[in-house]
C-alpha cells in the first residue's frame, strides 16, 4: 500500500536525508503513479511510525486518504508528522540536544483520459528551522495493448534555510543572522513491462538538480590542532552551491504458482560531488488466509564526497570541506518483516475491505571513514573507532477501502 511499505522505506532511509531529500521520499509515497488506466482505489490509511536508532527518535501520526470523482478523477489528502529528539553523535559535538516538530501536508489529483493519466500535487513541509515547498506533476501513457506504462515526471521545490539557537532564558528562536534558500528540480523517467503472464519488470531513472544553500548549518567539519583541547578545533563546513544527482534502477517481479511473490532490484546512484552508490533489495511476499506476510532485505554501499574528510589536516585545508556522516563512505543492511490481516468491519457495510498492518525494520549502518569523536580524549584525534549504527523502525497502521 502506498501509506505502508513506502512509509517504512522512508523511515528507513531518514538515516542519512535533509528536510528535502525527507520530502521527495514523501513525494515518491504520494505521487507514485497509479496501475496502467487504473485511478486509485477509494481508501483511508491511519499509521504511527516510530524511528529509534544513533540517541535519535523520530515518531509521529500519519493519514493518506485517496477518493475517486466519477470514473476519471482522484483526490488525495494527507499528514505527516514527525516528533524529533536528537542527541546524535553529531548533535554531541557541536550542539545541544533538541526536539522538534516537523509537520507535512500534501494534496493530489489525478486525471484519466483514455489510456493516460495526469498528476499533479503539491506537498508543504514545516519544522522549526526548515520550510519546504515541492510541486509535481507527471503524465503516465500506456500503449502496446496496456502492456507498457510510460510515465514521465517534474517536480520543484523551494526550501527556506534557517538556524536555530538558545536565547540565555533558555527559549529557541531562528539566528536572525542567519536565512539561507536552496532550489531543487527533479526529472524522472518510468517504464513498467509485463513480461510474461506472471513477470514485470520496471525501469526507473531520476536527475536531480540542487542549488543553493546544501550544507547544514549545525554540522561541523573538524581540523588538526595539536596541543589544544582534544586535539582538534570544529569549524563551519562549506559546501559547493550546486549538486546534480543521476539515479537508475530495474526491479524484477515474479508471481509464483502458489500466489506468492518474489522481486529483485538494483539501483545505482552518481552525483557530481563524488558519491556513487549502491543498492540490491530482494523482496519476498506470501498471503495465507486473512494474512499477508512481506519479508526484505536490502544492502546500500557508497563512497564518500570528494570534499568530505573526517579530520582535515588544517584550517582552511581547501575549498570545499565537510565532515556529514550523509556524505562518508558507509555500508548498510536493512532487514524487514511486515504482516497484515484482512478484516470485515460489523456494521459499516459503505467498508468494501480493511487490513490491520505491522512492520519492523531493523538497519546496521557500518562507517568506513566517519569516527566517533566524542572519544577522542581517549584515542587521540584521528584515532577514534570507526561510528556504528543501529536502529530499529516499528510501524502499526489501519487501512480501509470504501
Amino acid at each position: 500500500m502506498q501509506l505502508s511499505a513506502a512509509r517504512g522505506q522512508r523511515a528507513v532511509e531518514e538515516r542519512v536525508l535533509s528536510p528535502f531529500r525527507r520530502t521527495l521520499l514523501a513525494l515518491c509515497i504520494i505521487a507514485a503513479p497509479a496501475l496502467g488506466g487504473v485511478l486509485p482505489e477509494d481508501r483511508a490509511d491511519v499509521m504511527w511510525h516510530n524511528y529509534n536508532g544513533g540517541d535519535i527518535t523520530v515518531e509521529g501520526p500519519a493519514v493518506l486518504v485517496q477518493k475517486k470523482a466519477g470514473d476519471s478523477l482522484s483526490f488525495s489528502a494527507g499528514y505527516y508528522e514527525d516528533m524529533i529528539s536528537s542527541a546524535s553523535i553529531d548533535v554531541k559535538l557541536s550542539a545541544s540536544p533538541y526536539h522538534e516538530v516537523r509537520k507535512q501536508e500534501n494534496v493530489g489529483v489525478e486525471y484519466l483520459h483514455g489510456k493516460t493519466t495526469y498528476s499533479m500535487g503539491y506537498i508543504h513541509s514545516k519544522e522549526p528551522d526548515y520550510i519546504a515547498n515541492t510541486t509535481f506533476y507527471s503524465i503516465s501513457q500506456d500503449m502496446f495493448g496496456d502492456l507498457t506504462t510510460v510515465t514521465i515526471g517534474y517536480r520543484r521545490a523551494w526550501d527556506q534555510i534557517f538556524r536555530d539557537i538558545k536565547q540565555p532564558d533558555g527559549t529557541i528562536i531562528n539566528d536572525p543572522t542567519f536565512h539561507e534558500r536552496a532550489d531543487h528540480r527533479g526529472y524522472s523517467l518510468s517504464i513498467s513491462q509485463i513480461l510474461t503472464r506472471n513477470l514485470i519488470a520496471d525501469f526507473n531513472y531520476e536527475l536531480l538538480t540542487d542549488q543553493g544553500y546544501l550544507a547544514n548549518p549545525y554540522r561541523k567539519i573538524r581540523y588538526l590542532s595539536p596541543g589544544q583541547g582534544e586535539g582538534f578545533t570544529l569549524a563551519d563546513q562549506v559546501y559547493p552551491n550546486t549538486r546534480t544527482s543521476n539515479a537508475a534502477s530495474v526491479q524484477l517481479k515474479e508471481y509464483l504458482p502458489w500466489h506468492a511473490s518474489v522481486a529483485g532490484s538494483y539501483r545505482f546512484f552518481r552525483d557530481t560531488w563524488g558519491v556513487v552508490a549502491h543498492t540490491v533489495e530482494a523482496d519476498y511476499t506470501y498471503p495465507w488466509g486473512h494474512w499477508t506476510f512481506d519479508g526484505m532485505v536490502r544492502w546500500y554501499t557508497q563512497t564518500h564526497a570528494d570534499f568530505y574528510s573526517d579530520l582535515f589536516p588544517y584550517a582552511n585545508y581547501q575549498n570545499f570541506m565537510a565532515r556529514d556522516r550523509e556524505l562518508a563512505t558507509f555500508t548498510d543492511w536493512t532487514f524487514g518483516a511486515a504482516a497484515s490481516y484482512q478484516f470485515h468491519v460489523p456494521g459499516a457495510p459503505w467498508i468494501s475491505k480493511s487490513t490491520a498492518n505491522a512492520r519492523f525494520d531493523h538497519l546496521l549502518i557500518d562507517y568506513k571513514d566517519f569516527r566517533n569523536a566524542l572519544l577522542a580524549s581517549e584515542y587521540g584525534a584521528g584515532n577514534e573507532p570507526l561510528y556504528k549504527l543501529n536502529a530499529n523502525i516499528f510501524q502499526i497502521f489501519v487501512s480501509i477501502w470504501f
